[in-house]
């Protein structure tokens, strides 16, 4: 039960990774942005007239599924050793990891409501564009 729940929390924060900003505009130690902009200020738009700033993410696409599929390979790994068979009252881990998600995941999702950017819209448009170039 312990390499599911270890697993679990780190698949968690790959997650959270995958669908953060590269650079987040709450934080002001972002310093030395791609685009030069300054900390502080927001490189996505606030107003309608302002122009448009793709959304990078802070793990790209291919490094999430690759880290994934390797924890997941190490997991199923580790499940078959008795060293990492150790007890535990499997029913508060879950209860911990169901609260530790919802945590999470609203504090992001307030986040993306804040400073406007839908890492989904990105993901939506990227498979759009390549469904396109295949026709």
């Amino acid at each position: 039960m312990t390499v599911a729940y270890s697993l679990g929390i780190y698949l968690l924060n790959l997650f959270l990774a995958f669908i953060s900003p590269k650079f987040d505009p709450s934080l002001e130690s972002d310093t030395d942005m791609e685009d030069g902009m300054p900390a502080g200020s927001s490189s996505l738009p606030t107003k309608s007239d302002e122009e448009f700033k793709p959304f990078v993410r802070r793990l790209p696409e291919f490094k999430f599924w690759h880290s994934a599929t390797r924890a997941i390979s190490i997991a199923f790994l580790c499940s078959w050793s008795e060293i990492f068979n150790l007890p535990v009252f499997w029913p508060v881990l879950v209860v911990y990891w169901l609260i530790l998600v919802f945590l999470t995941m609203r504090r992001q999702i307030q986040s993306m409501i804040k400073y406007r950017y839908v890492c989904w819209r990105a993901l939506l448009l990227e498979a759009s564009q390549t469904y396109e170039m295949e026709c």
